[in-house]
C-alpha cells in the first residue's frame, strides 16, 4: 500500500475560476451515485414513520418493532468498513451493481413480510447492502471527479441529496403508510431498479481484476464481528438498566475483537485497513467529528419525533411536516456551502456548523408540554443550517488527500463513524429518557435533550483543534 500523501493545497483563485465544467455524462453519473444516499435517506425516513402501523398490523411487541429499525443500523454499521475496502480491492463497479441488486431483493422481500423476524432479517440484509453501496458510491465520486472545486461541488450535491432523501422520506412515508405500510418497502425497490439500469451504462469500468490474493479474510471477519457487537451493545442501552450483563458482555467482547483486529492488521500482507491511515490527523478528526455530528443530530431528531407523537399526540404525517423545517439544507448545501468552503476552508465551516448545532439544541431545552410551533421553529431551522454546513465539509475533510486506491477505505471509515454515531445518539437519549422517568413526562424530554447538546459541544471543541494555523489551506 502506498503511504497516504499530504493534503494537496487548494488551487489559486484563477485556477479555480477556470475549473472545467462537468460533461453531460459526468452529471448523469453523479445523479446515479447520489441516488444511493437519496435511496438510503428515503428508506430510513419512511420506515421510521411506518413502524407504528407495522407494529399494529402484525401485532409485534415493542422490542420486535424496535429491532425492525435497529436491524438496519446493525447491518449497516457492522459491514461498512468491509464494504469500503471491498470497493478498493474487488472493483467499485462490481460492488456497486452487486449490492444494489441485493438491496432490491431484500427490500422487496420485506414488503411481503408477515412475521417480525422476516422484517428484521430483511432490514438487516438491506443494511448490509447499504454498507457496501454508500462507501462505494462515495469512492467513485472521489476518484472520478478532479480534486478541488469540481470534487467539492460533486460532494456538496451528494450531501444535499442525502438531506433531500430524508426530507421527502418523512412526508412520503406518512402518505404511503396511509395507503398501506408495505409500500414503504416497495417504493425504494422501484427507485433502485431505475438506478441499476442507469448504473450499468454509466459506471466507469473496473480497470483492474479483483485483488483476491492475500485478501484479509480474518481481518474482515474480526472487524465485522467487532462492529456488530459494539453496535449491538450500544443499541441495547435503549433498554436502560434491564439486563446490563448482556450489554456489557457484548461491548466487552467487541472491544477485545478490536484489539485482535489491530494485531491482525499489523501482520497482514494486504490489510483490510492500513493502520497508517489512522495517523492522518485531519481524516481521523473528520471521522470523529462526523460521529459526534450524526449522534447529536439523530438524537435530537428522535426526541423531537417522540415529543410530537407521545406528548402532543400528533399524527405521523403532522410530525413529518413539522420536522421539514430541518430540511432547508436541500437548498443551502448545493448553493451556499460550496462558496463558504471555497472562501474560508472546510475547517472553519465545520466549526461554525457545530456552533449552530449547539445553539439549535440549547434553544429547544426550555420546551414545554404546550409549546407553540413558532417557539420550536428557530431550533429546527438552525439544525438545518448546521447540517448544511457540516455534512458536506466533513465528507470532504475525511477523504481529502487520501490516495485513490484507499478512497473506499476512507469512505468506509466515514460511514462507520456516521452509523456508529447515530446508534450512540439515539441509544443515549433513549436511555436518559428512561432513567429520567419516561412516560411522556416533559422533564424526561428535557433531560434527554441534554445529550445532543453535549455531543455538539464536544464536536465544536474537536473542530476547533483544526483551526490552528488558519484551519488549513483556504480555497478561494
Amino acid at each position: 500500500m502506498s503511504v497516504t500523501p499530504p493534503v494537496t493545497p487548494a488551487p489559486p483563485a484563477a485556477a479555480t475560476a477556470r475549473s472545467p465544467a462537468m460533461s453531460g455524462r459526468a452529471r448523469a453519473l453523479l445523479f446515479v451515485l447520489c441516488g444511493t444516499v437519496f435511496l438510503e435517506g428515503i428508506d430510513v425516513a419512511m420506515l421510521a414513520v411506518a413502524v407504528p402501523a407495522i407494529r399494529a398490523d402484525l401485532g409485534l411487541s415493542t422490542g420486535t418493532a424496535a429491532w425492525v429499525v435497529s436491524g438496519y443500523v446493525l447491518g449497516y454499521a457492522g459491514f461498512t468498513l468491509l464494504g469500503g475496502r471491498a470497493a478498493d480491492l474487488l472493483g467499485r463497479r462490481r460492488m456497486f451493481l452487486l449490492w444494489l441488486a441485493v438491496f432490491i431483493a431484500f427490500s422487496g422481500l420485506g414488503g411481503f413480510g408477515t412475521e417480525g423476524w422476516m422484517l428484521i432479517v430483511s432490514r438487516f440484509v438491506t443494511g448490509v447492502a447499504a454498507a457496501f453501496l454508500t462507501p462505494t458510491s462515495l469512492s467513485i465520486i472521489t476518484t472520478s471527479y478532479e480534486e478541488g472545486p469540481q470534487r467539492t461541488k460533486a460532494l456538496m450535491i451528494y450531501a444535499a441529496t442525502s438531506g433531500a432523501g430524508f426530507a421527502l422520506g418523512l412526508v412520503i412515508g406518512g402518505l404511503l403508510t396511509e395507503v398501506g405500510w408495505r409500500w414503504v418497502f416497495f417504493a425504494p425497490v422501484v427507485l433502485a431498479v431505475l438506478m441499476l439500469v442507469s448504473a450499468v451504462r454509466l459506471l466507469p469500468a473496473d480497470t483492474a481484476p479483483p485483488r483476491t490474493e492475500g485478501f484479509d479474510v480474518l481481518g474482515a471477519m474480526t472487524a465485522a464481528g467487532a462492529m456488530l457487537l459494539l453496535v449491538y451493545g450500544v443499541v441495547r442501552l435503549e433498554h436502560g438498566l434491564a439486563d446490563w450483563g448482556l450489554t456489557l458482555a457484548a461491548m466487552g467482547t467487541g472491544a477485545l475483537l478490536v484489539a485482535l483486529f489491530v494485531r491482525i492488521e499489523r501482520r497482514a500482507a494486504v490489510p483490510l485497513v492500513r493502520l497508517g491511515i489512522l495517523r492522518n490527523v485531519p481524516v481521523v478528526r473528520a471521522d470523529a467529528g462526523m460521529l459526534l455530528f450524526f449522534g447529536a443530530f439523530f438524537g435530537f431528531q428522535f426526541m423531537a419525533t417522540l415529543y410530537f407523537q407521545e406528548l402532543r399526540g400528533w399524527s405521523s404525517l403532522k410530525t413529518s411536516l413539522a420536522l421539514l423545517a430541518m430540511c432547508i439544507e436541500v437548498f443551502i448545501v448545493p448553493t451556499v456551502t460550496p462558496r463558504l468552503v471555497n472562501r474560508y476552508g472546510t475547517a472553519r465551516v465545520i466549526f461554525v456548523s457545530f456552533l449552530a448545532a449547539v445553539g439549535a439544541y440549547a434553544l429547544f431545552l426550555p420546551v414545554t408540554a404546550d409549546w407553540a410551533y413558532a417557539a420550536m421553529l428557530p431550533s429546527f431551522l438552525l439544525t438545518g443550517v448546521s447540517f448544511s454546513l457540516g455534512y458536506g465539509p466533513l465528507t470532504i475533510a475525511a477523504t481529502d488527500g487520501v490516495a485513490a486506491e484507499e478512497q473506499g477505505l476512507a469512505g468506509g471509515l466515514l460511514q462507520t463513524a456516521m452509523q456508529f454515531g447515530g446508534a450512540v445518539g439515539i441509544s443515549a437519549v433513549t436511555a436518559v429518557y428512561g432513567l429520567a422517568g419516561g412516560d411522556a413526562r416533559i422533564e424526561a424530554f428535557r433531560a434527554a435533550l441534554v445529550v445532543p447538546l453535549v455531543m455538539a459541544a464536544l464536536g465544536a471543541l474537536l473542530a476547533a483543534t483544526g483551526l490552528r494555523g488558519g484551519g488549513g489551506p483556504v480555497r478561494k
